[in-house]
């Protein structure tokens, strides 16, 4: 079942340190600054709650929506077989057997280890979420990250401004130092927490705009050294736009961007639109 998912150290982990910022930001912090009973600390109440239930919204998404497996009725086309394979550096693309599942792989199908099979438009497999990140998932994972990313920011804010207006006694410097060290000790897990989503959520804006996974950022590393080493030049076969290449990845409805359960623009993951057929 889906929900044994749920049966692992690590999603348990985030869901006890999603529960432990939530309740130091709002009961401690918050309280200590505004107040939960004054206006003002009722909406930063508010917003942060929204937050961290939209946060768990994504990642219950993420836990639970299959990644995507090759249907057992999937054969490549074998004109096209023959094409990519006679020009696999030039295309860029090529499909492969797994010798591991005994089915064709169609594009950017990579196998698992973890899971133990092929996963269509495989990204990566996380341990936070004990799933792969792949077709039918990767949209809740990226709006799960940004969601992250803010709640982080936010919860920072609130750590930081209760720090700096808070009148410290300092003729009574030896019983504020355990106080002291817990406000150091939460902004610094809170800040840094911030800076570690940041970056992945930069890291991932930068392959959904290029639509990209990350397994073929490397593979294009690699695809881009050996096209110049031939001669010719190498460029992302599923890169065709900025803008199209997001509204692939989180659908044409701009209103819809952030919602992790909006994926009904999901096609069947076995074929692409690619450079070449706008080209």
């Amino acid at each position: 079942m889906k929900f044994n998912r749920f049966l692992s150290i690590p999603v348990l982990a985030v869901l006890l340190a999603v529960g432990s910022i939530y309740y130091v930001t709002i009961f401690i912090f918050l309280e200590d600054w505004l107040g939960l009973q004054s206006s003002a600390g009722s909406l930063n109440a508010l917003i942060f709650t929204f937050l961290a239930f939209l946060c768990l919204v994504s990642f219950f998404a993420c836990v639970l929506t299959d990644p995507g497996g090759v249907p057992s009725s999937y054969v490549p086309d074998v004109e096209d077989h023959a094409i990519l394979d006679q020009q696999p550096i030039k295309t860029g693309i090529q499909r492969k057997h797994c010798d591991k599942c005994s089915v064709y792989k169609p594009p950017r199908t990579h196998h698992c280890r973890s899971c133990r099979r092929c996963i269509l438009r495989m990204d990566h497999h996380c341990v936070w979420i004990n799933n792969c990140v792949g077709l039918r998932n990767y949209k809740a994972f990226f709006v799960l990250v940004a969601y992250t990313t803010m709640a982080s920011i936010y919860s920072s804010v609130i750590i930081i401004s209760c720090a700096v207006q808070k009148e410290w006694n300092p003729l009574k410097a030896h019983e504020t130092l355990p106080l002291k060290l817990f406000y150091i000790l939460s902004g610094l897990v809170v800040v840094g927490l911030g800076m570690i989503l940041g970056t992945l959520f930069c890291w991932h804006v930068y392959l959904v705009v290029h639509n990209m996974t990350t397994i073929e950022y490397y593979e294009a590393i690699r695809a881009a050294w050996l096209a110049k080493k031939s001669g010719q030049s190498y460029h992302h076969p599923f890169d065709v736009g900025a803008y199209k290449n997001l509204t692939l990845v989180l659908g044409p409805n701009m209103l819809k961007w952030l919602c992790p359960t909006a994926v009904s623009h999901i096609k069947d993951g076995i074929t692409f639109p690619t450079a070449r057929d706008s080209s």
